[in-house]
Parts: structure tokens; sequence; C-alpha cells
């Protein structure tokens, strides 16, 4: 059977035992080409593990979504499905691969590694027409139970406060205050404090990435980027820390303009006790044993004072857009699927004013 192919133009053959085989793969090419779905059954013959080495080296990641995705394809995709050529791949492969990775993998990171790397990987490989469709559809994941979140008491915020080292106490003021993320309070330099109006800005954070030292960078999405008003326990922790630690600028490098990268001083009012700015994995070693000596839960983490913050605001009669802007999620949608189940019960509210609204009884058709 020949033809040519439309990609390229080149006559292409290939020979079957019998002829009915023979013509109805013909039909099927030249249905293809016509359509304008046609896919060279040589493309699939690259592996699963070659085409993600190939579709991750044209990914405009951030560095720590390059590094997740990297890692996800080297732990859990390759050894799996990776010696499996692309066209060879079908849908039961795809199920095997969730059920293999359920012992490993919780159920959100599994959804993460799936919806997050595993489907946009073969939807790549369908628009570089190797495969004609992704053997991803249908597949139905473990379910992710609702995500539970340890809210710490006010008493609880102070004594984690009081147990890390002084140079450090501020941070907890600063997440359960303001809700910022950990790399925004370690990105944070003195020109984006300002205590006497009470404000202060998040233009960047700090970011860790393998291989290479932390680095300035843009904040995790275009929402983060706000700015916060400091309530005066956070204002008057600041004042303190910066009157107690000097700063001291340190060279790093700057890529919050990413096609400008540059090496500067940077005033980072959060820093090691030798002025460099803080790696997580030091950080680690700081914060875990005072978590331990407040009595906080195992695993207690900065986000866990974020989340302190957002209920303070939802319990006080905070509206999901107030809330959301203090956040920087990227819409309200985000900010109500994580907090659903923090929102006060409105029942007696709603009540209240319906009962406002109809107390003029003879207003009422039908009253007596």
């Amino acid at each position: 059977m020949r033809w040519t192919d439309p990609d390229t133009g080149k006559p292409r053959t290939e020979l079957f035992a019998r002829r009915a085989e023979a013509d109805r793969h013909d039909a099927n090419v030249h249905a293809d080409i016509s359509r304008g779905q046609y896919v060279d059954p040589q493309a699939g013959r690259l592996t699963v593990a070659e085409f993600a080495e190939q579709w991750r080296a044209t990914l405009l990641h951030r560095g720590s979504t390059a590094e997740r995705t990297e890692r996800t394809i080297r732990r859990h995709i390759v050894p799996v499905v990776g010696s499996l050529p692309l066209a060879s791949v079908r849908n039961s492969h795809i199920r095997g691969w969730v059920k293999d990775r359920i012992p490993h993998l919780a159920p959100s990171t599994l959804a993460v590694a799936f919806h997050g790397v595993l489907v946009p990987m073969f939807n790549a490989a369908v628009l570089d027409k190797r495969i004609g469709s992704s053997p991803c559809a249908g597949i139905r994941l473990p379910e992710i139970p609702d995500a539970t979140y340890y809210i710490a008491k006010p008493d609880e915020v102070h004594r984690l406060a009081d147990a890390l080292p002084s140079r450090y106490r501020a941070i907890v003021y600063l997440a359960a205050g303001c809700g910022w993320r950990g790399g925004e309070i370690f990105g944070l330099e003195a020109e984006c404090l300002d205590l006497d109006a009470r404000e202060v800005r998040v233009r960047q954070q700090l970011t860790v990435t393998s291989g290479r030292q932390p680095f300035l960078a843009l904040p995790k999405t275009k929402t983060s980027i706000r700015t916060n008003e400091l309530p005066a326990v956070v204002a008057d922790a600041l004042r303190g820390h910066l009157d107690r630690f000097r700063l001291r600028p340190e060279e790093i490098e700057d890529e919050i303009n990413p096609r400008r990268p540059t090496r500067r001083p940077a005033s980072l009012v959060f820093t090691r006790g030798d002025g460099r700015p803080i790696h997580r994995a030091d950080w680690s070693h700081i914060w875990r044993p005072a978590v331990e000596t407040a009595g906080l839960p195992t695993g207690f983490g900065l986000r866990d004072l974020r989340h302190y913050f957002a209920t303070v605001l939802i319990f006080g009669g905070a509206n999901v857009k107030t809330v959301q802007l203090a956040m920087g999620h990227t819409t309200p949608t985000v900010t109500l699927n994580t907090y659903v189940g923090y929102w006060p019960d409105a029942v007696d509210q709603t009540r209240t004013l319906v009962d406002s609204a109809l107390s003029c009884t003879e207003s009422v058709p039908g009253t007596p």
C-alpha cells in the first residue's frame, strides 16, 4: 500500500499479508489525510521516556514547577510505562499506571501527576501527530478526601513565636497576620515595608531549586503581587526585628525579570545568622523543634499559619473577595474551594433577613 505523507511530501509504503488489510489501511489513511487527522505510523515508535524528555525540555515552567515535572517523570512515569512506544500505549496501560502508583502517592499527589504531567504530555503527542488520540481519556482516579487543616489558637501562635530563635519570631506574625507564603516571607526586602503607613507589599519571592543557590523571582501568580495592611501586632514584631537585627545587603541572583536576570545586593528582612538567604533545607531544622516545643501537631508549617489568617478573616465577617485579595488567590473560586468548610453557617442570618422583609404582615396577600 502506497501513499504520500502530507507533512513531509515523501512517498510511504507499507506491506500487508492480505489484500483486504491493505485496502482497509489505504481507506483509513486517505480518510485521515482528507480530515487533517493523519498520523505517521512511524512517529509513534518513539518511547514514552524519550518523548517525555523532549516534551519537558520545551516547557515554559517556573523553576519549582519544572523541577516537580522532571521528578514526576523520572520517579513515576518512566519506571512504569517509559519503555512503551507512544503508539502502543492504550487506555488499559494508563489504568494500570494509576493502580501501580496508588500505594506510592497520596490521592492529591497522584491527581497532580496525572493532570499536571501525564495528560498534557500525551496531549502534546497528539498535537505533534505522533499518536492519533490520548490514552488518558476516561481515566478514573482515587477520590481525594476533603482537606483538613489544623487551625492554631492565638496562644499557640504566640507560643510558636517564642519557641523560635529571636531572629525568626517575626516570621510567625507575618504569616499569621498577613497570610504570606514562605517564599514571600523569605524574599521580603526592606523597601517593601512601610511601617509608618502600616503596609507591606509582595513583589517577589525567594525561590529554591535543586542545583543552585536561592534566587529572587516573581511570586506564584499575578494576583500574588499585592499589598497587605499590617496589623499592629505584626508591625510591632517587624519593627522590633529591624531594630534588633541590622540588615546586611547580600549579593543574590535576581530573576524577577526573567529576560534580564541580574545579580545585585538585596536587603532581605529575614536571613540566616551569617546574612545569607534562608534555604528551605535549613529552615526545616529551625522550624520543627519550635513546632514541637509549642505543642503543635507534627507537620504544622507556615502554610498552616496562612490558613489561620484566612479563617480569622472568614469568621470576622470578611467576604470572599476580600479574603481572595488578601491571600493572593487567582480567583474567588480558589478561596471558596479551599475554605468551603470554614465559612460560618448563614442560616440564622438568612432567617433574620427574611423575617425582616416580611415583618409587615398587613402587606402580605391573604393575611387576615
